[in-house]
């Protein structure tokens, strides 16, 4: 068995561990970004992905409302309180989380019916962010995950229609091959610009893509949008 390379760790496979799970522990021990977090007090990798996406789109400049979906572990809302100080931010998951100062955490289904109603009371007034880093839980089976990772996608653009500021954004985890066309094209007529990016934080063996929209246009306009063509 060849050796591993300089400066990397190996794991041994020990009993009741799988050789799946192995691999996976050995490469968060040799993650560049898994160590920075830790340095850097960000409860995740993740947090890497918001900001080079930020650093490119802005998605953080002047926000004083933001929704966090899918927050766990906190990273993104991390992110937020350490950029935007004074935004107010709302986040929801399955999932426990530990308090983050300044974040109002929900550990609901997003997809629950109270769930919107929840978020937009925390806010106290309309997003300029929605954000999402959702994605489903697989089953091994390729076009499955997909679609059900695709489908809070598009759950999260009907709910960032709902509660974002003419002008405001949404930036969502999708997979592979990006938004399909009809989500694309939704997502084109409430927003000015639509754009994928694969921040480098991505790990390059993962299907994951982000989609970014930016310039939303407002119910108003888009009422008005509606009445002309009709």
């Amino acid at each position: 068995m060849r050796g591993a390379p300089p400066g990397r760790q190996r794991v041994r496979t020990a009993r009741g561990r799988t050789a799946q799970s192995t691999r996976w522990l050995e490469r968060q021990l040799n993650d560049p970004y898994v160590k920075r977090a830790k340095a850097e007090g960000y409860r995740s990798r993740a947090a890497y992905k918001l900001l080079e996406l930020n650093e490119r789109f802005h998605l953080l400049r002047g926000v004083k409302r933001v929704v966090d979906l899918g927050i766990a572990p906190g990273g993104w809302s991390q992110v937020v309180r350490k950029l935007a100080p004074s935004a107010a931010v709302a986040g929801i998951d399955l999932l426990p989380v530990d308090p983050i100062d300044g974040v109002t955490i929900f550990q609901l289904d997003f997809l629950h019916a109270t769930a919107p109603d929840l978020l937009r009371e925390a806010l106290g007034g309309e997003a300029d962010l929605v954000m999402s880093d959702m994605a489903a839980n697989t089953v091994g089976h390729p076009q499955t995950d997909h679609l059900r990772t695709m489908a809070l996608v598009e759950a999260g653009v009907m709910f960032a229609c709902e509660v974002l500021r003419p002008g405001g954004a949404f930036v969502a985890k999708s997979l592979a091959g990006g938004a399909d066309n009809a989500l694309i094209a939704e997502l084109k007529r409430n927003f000015a610009t639509v754009k994928h990016a694969k921040p480098p934080a991505s790990r390059k063996g993962s299907s994951e893509w982000y989609v970014i929209a930016q310039g939303f246009k407002g119910r108003a306009k888009l009422a008005s949008e509606d009445s002309a063509e009709n």
